[in-house]
C-alpha cells in the first residue's frame, strides 16, 4: 500500500494535528505544507524536515504539487474559501471545525462536494473523545430510556488568553464563539440526542473583556507567546485584541427536530476549564463529572430524594494522544475515508447543523432573544452525505 500524499494548509495553532498524517511507510505522509507566513513555514519545516515542500499559497499547491488529500488547518474564516478551491480541484478535503463561519458557506461546500463527487470531512474530534463516546454508548444502550433533554455547560477558564487576544474576538472573522467553541458542543448535543436543532433562541453579553482597555495588535505573535496561566482574575488580562465584539458569555435554548429540548451555556471567564453534559431520559439520567481520563460519568436509574449517590459510575478511559486520543483517531478516520469512502463517525451534515445553530443562536442573542428557525439541508443533499458520499 503506497502512502497517501497529504497537503497541509495552515500551520498555526492546530498545525500539530498534521503529525498524525505523517507516518511515512505506514500509509500516509505529508508532502507539502502551505502557510502564508514565513513563521508558519519554518515551524512546519522544523517538524517535517527538508523532504517536504513549503509554499505560501493554495494556488501554488494546486499548480505545482500532486496530493491525494488535503487537511485545512487554517483559521476559521479561511476554511470555506480554501475548501471550495480544493473540492473544486477534486481533492479529498479535511477541514477543521467549525466547517465555516457562515451558513451559506457551509451549504456551498456541501453542494460543490456533491457536484464534484469529492470527499469532504470535517474535523469534529470530540466524537472521538472517550468521555463523549462513553456517554453515547450509554445513551444507545437504552439504560436511561428515550432521551428527552440535554444540558451542556462549558466553563472556558482560559477564554481570555485563547479567544480575546486575536481574530477570535472579532465578529467579522469568527461570527461568534458559539462557532469556534460552541460548534463542538452543539455537535455533541445533536449526536447524543439523535436529532438537529430546528429552533434556537439565546441571551448573552460581552460582560468582562469589553471593559478592559489594555489592547495590543498581536498579529505578530501566537497564542502560546502570550498565554499566562497565572493571570487571575480575568479583569487583570492585558494586551487584548484591539477589536472585541463577540460575547464572552452565551446561553442557548434549542428545540430539536425529534422533540428533544437542549440548552447550551458557555462562559469565558470561569476559574475552571471543562465541559459538563447532562442527558435526561425517561428512565434515568447521566452526567459527566470531569471530561478527562480517570474522571467519572454518573448514572442514575432509580428514584431518589435529594442529590443522592448515583446508581453506578463509569470511569472515563484514558486515551493516547491529543484530546484524550481523539486527534489521532480523527485523522486515522479521515485517512481511511480518503482510501475507502463510506460511513464515518463524524458527519458533514452534522457539522453544517452545528454551524447553523451557532450562527442563528448568535443572531438571537444580538436581537433580544428572538427565536430563529434554522433552515434544513435539502433532502437529496442530506441523503448523499449521510449515505457515505457514495
Amino acid at each position: 500500500m503506497e502512502d497517501l500524499r497529504i497537503g497541509i494548509i495552515g500551520f498555526g495553532a492546530r498545525g500539530t494535528l498534521s503529525r498524525h498524517a505523517h507516518t511515512p511507510g505506514e500509509g500516509s505522509r505529508v508532502t507539502v505544507v502551505v502557510d502564508p507566513s514565513e513563521r508558519g513555514r519554518e515551524d512546519a519545516r522544523a517538524r517535517f524536515g527538508d523532504e517536504v515542500a513549503y509554499v505560501a499559497s493554495v494556488d501554488e499547491l494546486l499548480a505545482e504539487h500532486e496530493v491525494d488529500a488535503v487537511m485545512i488547518l487554517a483559521p476559521d474564516f479561511a476554511h470555506a474559501g480554501i475548501a471550495l478551491q480544493t473540492l473544486g480541484a477534486g481533492i479529498p478535503t479535511f477541514t477543521e471545525k467549525p466547517m465555516a463561519i457562515r451558513v451559506e458557506d457551509t451549504d456551498a461546500m456541501l453542494q460543490l462536494a456533491m457536484e464534484k463527487r469529492t470527499r469532504l470531512f470535517v474535523g469534529h474530534n470530540m466524537r472521538h473523545m472517550p468521555v463523549i463516546r462513553q456517554l453515547k454508548a450509554i445513551v444507545d444502550s437504552g439504560r436511561i430510556g428515550r432521551v428527552r433533554a440535554i444540558w451542556c455547560r462549558h466553563f472556558v477558564g482560559a477564554g481570555g488568553d485563547f479567544y480575546f487576544k486575536d481574530w477570535h474576538a472579532e465578529r467579522a472573522r469568527a461570527t461568534s464563539l458559539l462557532l469556534q467553541k460552541g460548534a463542538h458542543d452543539i455537535d455533541v448535543i445533536h449526536w447524543l440526542a439523535g436529532g438537529y436543532t430546528r429552533r434556537v433562541s439565546g441571551i448573552g453579553d460581552l460582560a468582562v473583556y469589553g471593559d478592559i482597555s489594555d489592547r495590543r495588535d498581536n498579529s505578530d505573535r501566537r497564542m502560546w507567546d502570550w498565554f499566562d496561566a497565572e493571570t487571575w482574575p480575568p479583569t487583570e488580562q492585558k494586551e487584548l485584541n484591539p477589536t472585541i465584539d463577540v460575547e464572552d458569555i452565551s446561553m442557548l435554548n434549542m428545540t430539536l427536530d425529534n422533540g428533544v429540548l437542549a440548552s447550551y451555556e458557555q462562559c469565558h471567564f470561569t476559574p475552571d476549564y471543562w465541559r459538563n453534559y447532562t442527558v435526561i431520559g425517561d428512565a434515568g439520567r447521566i452526567e459527566n463529572m470531569g471530561d478527562g481520563g480517570g474522571d467519572q460519568i454518573h448514572i442514575w436509574e432509580s428514584r431518589k430524594g435529594g442529590p443522592g449517590s448515583p446508581d453506578s459510575v463509569e470511569v472515563i478511559d484514558r486515551g493516547d494522544g491529543g484530546h484524550g486520543g481523539a486527534d489521532p483517531n480523527l485523522v486515522g478516520e479521515f485517512l481511511r475515508f480518503v482510501r475507502e469512502g463510506g460511513a464515518t463517525d463524524v458527519s458533514v451534515i452534522a457539522a453544517r447543523e452545528a454551524v447553523a445553530t451557532g450562527v442563528y443562536g448568535a443572531e438571537s442573542i444580538r436581537h433580544g432573544g428572538v427565536p430563529y428557525d434554522i433552515p434544513e439541508v435539502p433532502a437529496e443533499v442530506r441523503a448523499y452525505f449521510d449515505g457515505g458520499q457514495a
